[in-house]
Order: C-alpha cells, then sequence, then structure tokens
C-alpha cells in the first residue's frame, strides 16, 4: 500500500481526492454546500486554506497546516444544518485532533450523510487520501500570479475558478500571459468556453491531470 508523509505543521500541501471507483461525490448544489460547511467545521481550525476546487467526483485544496498556537475554534450559535438529515450539530461540542483526523472526520461525516441521502452504502472516498507538499515559494508565487492575472478578465466565483465573458483577443491575451508564468511540465490551466447551455468547450494549458466534469 502506498505511504503518505504525516501532515507537518506550517508546510503546504496539495491535499486531492476521488471517489472510489470514480462514483460520484456531489450529486446537487446541496451537497456541495454541505461539503463546504463540514470542512468549515472540522478543517478550518488546523489549515489555512489558499484554494480550492470541487468537481463532480473528486476535488483539489491548497491548504498550509497551521502551528498549534495558530489552531483556534470558532463557535457559531446555530451549529452546522445538515441538508440530508434536518439536524443541526453544536460547535460547542468540536473537539480537535491531529489535522489528518480532522481530514477524516470531514470525510466520515460527508461520507455517512451522502449515502443516507443518495440510498448507497460502502466506502465512498479513496483511502488514504492524497497529498503533495508543496516545497516551492516559486510555485506559491505562480498561484499568486495566476489568480491576480484571471482577476483581470474574469470574476472570481471560487478560490480557483473564474468566469465571465471575454473576447478572442482577451483570451489570447490572457493565454499568453498564463504561459509565462506556468510551468508546463506540472502546473494547469482548464479553460471552459461555452456558447450556450448545451455547447461546452474545454481546453487545458500544461500539464493534464485526472479527468474533469462539471463543475460548481
Amino acid at each position: 500500500m502506498q505511504h503518505f508523509d504525516t501532515l507537518e505543521q506550517s508546510q503546504y500541501y496539495h491535499i486531492y481526492n476521488h471517489g472510489v471507483g470514480g462514483r460520484d461525490l456531489f450529486a446537487d448544489t446541496n451537497n456541495y454546500e454541505y461539503f463546504l460547511a463540514l470542512y468549515n467545521k472540522h478543517l478550518s481550525p488546523v489549515v489555512e486554506t489558499y484554494a480550492w476546487v470541487l468537481m463532480k467526483n473528486h476535488f483539489h485544496l491548497l491548504v498550509r497546516i497551521k502551528e498549534e498556537s495558530e489552531v483556534v475554534v470558532s463557535f457559531t450559535p446555530d451549529g452546522v444544518q445538515n441538508p440530508v438529515r434536518g439536524k443541526r450539530y453544536n460547535n460547542n461540542e468540536l473537539k480537535i485532533g491531529k489535522p489528518s483526523q480532522q481530514f477524516s472526520k470531514l470525510f466520515n461525516a460527508y461520507a455517512q450523510a451522502y449515502n443516507k441521502y443518495s440510498q448507497t452504502h460502502g466506502t465512498f472516498f479513496e483511502r488514504p487520501f492524497r497529498r503533495k507538499i508543496v516545497d516551492s515559494d516559486d510555485y506559491r508565487k505562480r498561484v499568486g500570479k495566476m489568480l491576480k492575472l484571471c482577476r483581470k478578465y474574469l470574476s472570481w466565483i471560487q478560490n480557483s475558478v473564474f468566469e465571465g465573458e471575454i473576447s478572442e483577443v482577451q483570451l489570447k491575451e490572457l493565454k499568453m500571459r498564463a504561459d509565462g508564468i506556468m510551468d508546463g511540465e506540472t502546473d494547469s490551466l482548464i479553460i471552459f468556453k461555452t456558447r450556450n447551455e448545451r455547447w461546452l468547450k474545454k481546453e487545458i494549458l500544461g500539464k493534464e491531470r485526472a479527468e474533469t466534469d462539471n463543475f460548481l
């Protein structure tokens, strides 16, 4: 079995995972919102999140593991609504464990709710969840530059997702500038083009990774 190192304090990580056997992780908007609510509950105390994207059958996160002195639990008076069970849990009962344990709590809580919602059972996420340490300042700088570049042309709708209307000239300019920032062997910029809701064209600059699907 493949070994993954322990998440270390103050280190940056690319966290990603898929559903077992390619199964879908999200069926509708409520699923996305509930996953993010659980993410905020279990992971916000122990990680600083720089970017995230949720796809239909997988997700990607760019996070920094907090130092112990940074771990502060923020309480909300009403807890978080579970759209599947119609039940709220009390954030005052939250107990913070090691970062890897907090990720497990997130995945387990979401899997149980989704299985009940979809009337399925069995293992949901692949195990162990994947993590890749980001030990290069250049990588973090490239991420920052790409976000800044995309904001010049498009509207920011999610930590690493932008949308909007753009002319062919502007798109050509964006791609030229992006190519000057990216490392073509490791970085990816995915461009979805649509003329209407029934027509979608996907273009990938840089390294092509796992198959993508519609995203929120």
